[in-house]
């Protein structure tokens, strides 16, 4: 038996209680798959594969066989009489590694929109390395993988450009979703403050895991450079969706205010630890300051970091290094001040 939906759909069936067998094959497509909707499938199944290709190529243009979702999930490789090109901005081809768009080529790509010339002229454009093929422009992010597999890493929509740097959301959501604490996660970018934007992570806990923000930000880390580990983590319950069942970034909620009580402290500020301290809260909305906390941990990102520096200049008349920030806790920090 086999069977091809949507990963929501296939979380709704699962979670009324669909039991599957082990002759069923499943097949998942139209959307990201998230890391535990696979875990549940293949549970219930014999065999699960990731499906993707737009509407414009006649839907499916590659698939892969999904058996280690913790380890990533990929599109796979090209169908039967279908290309897929992955390129910059300027149509150069990206090297494998290289974030770019992804275009499809093939038979299965669509002649255009239906009365939309303009959009069919933006969309369908000139295979540069095939002469007199054509290409589906996708605004799917990718990158090829060792041994030919396409990685899929969200929307060019979801590219955004942070104090920057440019980041590709879908990359932070796919490393965060590989954490055994995270059932579902997505990416996005605040400006609740003028001036002040950040990354904000919010996320779905498995079951009977706690979030542990510590262990994120060392996981995110071990694969991605500092400006693509979000200065804030907020569990929610569920997505809003729209309509058409897609997740709805728009209507997530702002983050809480960090003036939460916070564990006890390890021990008594100093006076210069205080002093410091008390610079982070306001700018960062932090309460209970530990001498082992880090700025950036607490939500700081080199924009307000620098204004961080200026304040405490201004309250110990002594100038500190702005990488002191990054890399050390409050009492390593103290103790600097303490010894110029």
């Amino acid at each position: 038996m086999m069977m091809q939906a949507t990963p929501s759909t296939w979380r709704l069936l699962m979670d009324a209680g669909w039991r599957g067998g082990k002759g069923f094959r499943a097949l998942c497509g139209g959307e990201a798959m998230p890391v535990e909707v696979a875990e549940g499938l293949l549970e219930r199944t014999g065999e699960l594969w990731n499906m993707y290709g737009p509407t414009e190529t006649t839907v499916w243009s590659a698939c892969w066989r999904v058996e280690r979702p913790r380890d990533g999930i990929l599109v796979g490789r090209p169908i039967l009489n279908t290309t897929i090109r992955v390129l910059d901005e300027a149509l150069r081809v990206c090297p494998v590694g290289v974030v770019g768009e992804i275009y499809i080529g093939g038979e299965g790509v669509a002649l255009g929109y239906l009365n939309r010339d303009d959009l069919t002229k933006e969309r369908f454009v000139a295979d540069p390395y095939a002469p007199g093929k054509r290409l589906y422009k996708t605004g799917d992010l990718g990158r090829w993988r060792e041994g030919g597999l396409l990685e899929c890493l969200g929307r060019t929509d979801f590219q955004v450009k942070v104090r920057g740097h440019r980041i590709e959301l879908g990359e932070i959501e796919t490393v965060l979703a590989q954490h055994e604490s995270i059932k579902q996660a997505v990416a996005v970018v605040r400006e609740d403050q003028p001036g002040d934007v950040r990354l904000v992570a919010y996320v779905i806990v498995t079951p009977g895991a706690t979030l542990d923000q510590g262990a994120l930000r060392a996981h995110l880390r071990a694969s991605l450079p500092e400006y693509m580990v979000p200065q804030r983590f907020v569990t929610v319950e569920a997505f809003p969706m729209t309509a058409n069942g897609k997740i709805d970034r728009k209507m997530l909620p702002p983050p809480e205010p960090q003036m939460e009580v916070r564990a006890a402290l390890s021990r008594p500020l100093t006076p210069t630890e205080n002093v410091i301290a008390g610079v982070w809260s306001r700018i960062l909305g932090v309460s209970h300051i530990d001498p082992r906390d880090n700025f950036f941990d607490l939500g700081g990102h080199s924009f307000i970091a620098m204004k961080a520096m200026a304040e405490i200049e201004k309250a110990t008349g002594k100038r500190g290094a702005m990488r002191d920030l990054i890399f050390l806790s409050l009492e390593q920090i103290a103790a600097n001040y303490d010894r110029s």
